[in-house]
């Protein structure tokens, strides 16, 4: 339960004063739904104004603080603006600048004939200095607006700087003073001031120690929180489990194991050998032989005497599995099941049953395998794939339905810059596949102008005709999600007019049977050219597909060009990949499209997205690059990650953990920062 003194931070928006029904949506825009979201609504920077006595002491862009006296309203014509002519001491005419209709609320403000203090950005319309609605009006002195430092927040259409910014005020005015929970040698050290003091700068003016210490704080809470999952799951009683190399033996595969595959197994053997459960992750690139490594895994479960289940996100994806790992394991006497929320019936009861009995050995399937109907005799390993669609909640639960908590490997296609893995996974340990197996095929990879796109979709039509399948994919990015949405369907009618029912059309707004239907016609080659936005599921694997055409390139990061990129390759055949550009190109796109050209390695192409873009992509988030956390940015969490972990770490070996005085703190701090199920796993044991 949240402590009580932290209760009035978490109070909707609208108990704020001057909330209501017409600012709520674009408050909502912006992610600013409780009190707590206020404080932490940051400015993107901050803007000094000049105190001036006249006009001509100031620039055209300049912002500044002036006297002016209104001397003249001037209503607009038809649509135009209303304007103030007002003079400043040395007689110069400036127009104070109004858009919209409420002419009353200017006229009050700028009385004829009265002098006022105006602040704000001084610009020129024609041969006429304006200030455009100024920010401040003051009867006030020069000294109450001269060189105010005024912070810019991120706004959404129907919110003002100044109502934003009073609404920030007024949350801040309402936060306690809370304890500290930063072990004080390192506080001092940094020279950090307290939490509450921190907010209050960092909305003031350009504090960098205030700002570093707030986002320290998110790090602090994620790594403590991912700590207390580590130090629970190592707490409970887990299956030893240690195979005799029975089934493992009769593996017949094409190719020997790589050298990183060799590894990570090794690293997995001697993990489920001990009584405290695996929590694993295995980091592998695109076609890197992440099944294979899971494939031993389960086996190894099997031939300890217990059960293992594979988790899929999506259902063509538990099939496709189903039928990799059955194609794998032939003939060696397992059985491996597959189990959906599609199946019914008798189907499903025989599933279910042997399970029960232990007859089933394996199971493959999505969050079905772990509903409350469905109960295990000894599932002792759980695998999930795509590890970054589930998140730490959804792993915990997973760890209900073993007699002992299961061992528990999860694998994600996504490399991720080892300076990030901490931030998303540092409860677990990690294993990655840097090695692709032998005959794995590079991929022809070509940049492309848009105005060859009349060649690009004749090179289409000859490689459906011989045979093959392919893949257009639309950008989607969701600022502009109808935009976008409207794009795509637009590019599949034009091919679907061109290529008639070979063409099927897959986007996250059709419904999940719609879009399954869609994807089985593609992998079962009844449809020779799937037309897609970014919901290509990453692991979808149709060989016969040897064409990907991604359409403005330059609007998708490097990891989310790769992984689509490793749609195709997946054969023997030659594969292609045409990245087709806009005109704009950015220099920042110009060298992502040409690293995509030059590299395959997606370890190295996830290193140089974090350098380029951000980190955002590369952790499952949305495209425009931002990370999972609401303060720290990612030059904070390169810098300051490392000491939030050695921190936590100090607080839970040597400090005591969540007792005591600064484990109390710690705890509102978790609290704060809603990384509270760190809590609640440490109060259910």
């Amino acid at each position: 339960m949240r402590p009580e003194t932290l209760n009035p931070l978490f109070a909707a928006a609208d108990s704020l004063k001057g909330v209501g029904a017409g600012l709520a949506r674009p408050l909502e825009r912006l992610g600013l739904t409780r009190v707590r979201d206020f404080i932490y609504h940051l400015p993107d920077r901050f803007v000094t104004r000049r105190a001036v006595t006249d006009l001509d002491q100031a620039s055209v862009g300049e912002n500044v603080v002036v006297a002016l006296t209104p001397l003249e309203y001037r209503s607009p014509q038809g649509r135009g603006p209303f304007r103030v002519l007002a003079a400043d001491s040395a007689g110069n005419v400036c127009s104070i600048t109004y858009f919209g209709r409420n002419t009353g609320w200017a006229k009050k403000q700028l009385p004829l004939g009265e002098p006022r203090w105006i602040a704000g950005r001084l610009d020129q319309y024609g041969q006429m200095l304006q200030i455009v609605h100024p920010d401040h009006v003051s009867e006030e002195s020069a000294s109450a607006l001269g060189q105010l430092v005024e912070p810019v927040y991120p706004l959404s259409e129907g919110l003002t700087q100044g109502r934003l910014g009073a609404l920030v005020q007024q949350a801040l005015a309402g936060v306690p003073d809370l304890p500290e929970w930063i072990e004080p040698g390192l506080a001092n050290k940094m020279q950090w001031p307290r939490w509450r003091d921190a907010l209050e700068l960092a909305h003031r003016g350009e504090h960098a120690a205030a700002r570093d210490r707030l986002a320290y704080d998110e790090l602090l809470a994620n790594s403590l929180a991912l700590m207390l999952v580590r130090n629970a799951n190592r707490a409970r009683s887990g299956t030893p489990l240690i195979g005799d190399g029975s089934l493992r033996g009769k593996l017949s595969l094409p190719f020997g194991l790589t050298g990183a595959q060799a590894r990570a197994v090794r690293e997995i053997e001697e993990d489920m050998a001990q009584s405290s459960p695996m929590l694993r992750l295995l980091q592998g690139d695109v076609g890197s032989g992440k099944t294979v490594v899971a494939l031993e895994s389960m086996l190894l479960a099997v031939e300890a005497g217990a059960q293992a289940a594979l988790l899929a996100p999506t259902e063509i994806l538990a099939r496709q599995h189903h039928e990799t790992l059955s194609r794998m394991a032939a003939g060696i006497g397992v059985n491996i099941a597959l189990l959906t929320g599609r199946d019914k019936g008798r189907a499903r009861e025989s599933i279910l049953m042997g399970l029960l009995d232990g007859s089933i050995h394996m199971v493959v399937g999505t969050h079905a395998i772990f509903q409350d109907t469905v109960a295990y005799k000894n599932l002792a390993l759980v695998v999930i794939d795509e590890q970054h669609r589930f998140g730490v909640g959804q792993r915990l639960m997973l760890t209900q339905k073993g007699k002992r908590t299961p061992h528990c490997l999860a694998m994600t296609a996504t490399p991720i810059p080892r300076t990030l893995t901490l931030a998303q996974y540092g409860e677990m340990d990690v294993s990655r596949l840097d090695e692709m197996p032998p005959g794995r095929q590079p991929i022809d990879t070509r940049v492309v102008a848009v105005e060859r796109l009349f060649d690009v979709v004749e090179a289409i039509g000859r490689h459906l005709q011989s045979g093959q399948q392919a893949y257009w994919v639309c950008p989607m990015v969701r600022e502009q999600e109808s935009e976008d949405l409207a794009a795509a369907e637009a590019r599949y009618a034009e091919l679907k007019e061109r290529f008639g029912d070979q063409v099927v059309l897959v986007h996250g707004q059709l419904k999940p049977e719609v879009k399954d239907a869609a994807m089985e016609q593609f992998a079962s080659g009844e449809a020779r050219l799937l037309v897609a936005t970014t919901v290509i599921e990453v692991g979808v694997d149709v060989p016969n597909a040897t064409l990907m055409v991604i359409e403005q390139a330059e609007r998708f990061g490097l990891a989310q060009l790769h992984q689509l990129r490793g749609r195709v390759g997946r054969g023997s055949g030659k594969s292609t990949c045409l990245l087709l550009r806009g005109d704009a190109l950015s220099e920042t796109g110009r060298e992502r499209l040409a690293l995509m050209r030059e590299t395959q390695d997606g370890f190295r192409l996830a290193e140089e997205d974090l350098r380029l873009r951000g980190g955002g992509e590369l952790l499952g988030t949305r495209q425009s690059g931002d990370t999972p956390f609401r303060v720290a940015s990612l030059e904070q969490i390169q810098k300051l990650l490392p000491l939030a972990h050695d921190d936590a770490r100090l607080l839970m070996e040597r400090d005591g953990g969540l007792t005591g005085e600064r484990g109390e703190a710690a705890r509102l701090l978790l609290y704060l920062f809603e990384r509270d199920w760190g809590v609640q796993l440490l109060r259910g044991g």
